[in-house]
């Protein structure tokens, strides 16, 4: 399972799910489902949230047994 740390990023940039979805190209939904541990992200999709903060991919996303 994979865990992240997304909604505590976007808390420390004050960042709504809107306008991290706009940044890295898909929609709010798509946000919401990753915070909630309903989806996993792509690789490149990762990367590119990760990006957006200024972190490393393990900064926000951690795989759990």
């Amino acid at each position: 399972m994979i865990r992240n740390r997304m909604k505590e990023y976007r808390a420390r940039t004050g960042m709504k799910q809107e306008e991290l979805a706009a940044l890295v190209g898909v929609r709010r939904e798509t946000i919401g489902n990753l915070e909630n541990g309903k989806y996993n992200p792509s690789l490149v999709l990762a990367w590119n949230i990760a990006k957006v903060f200024g972190v490393t991919i393990e900064e926000v996303f951690t795989v759990e047994e």
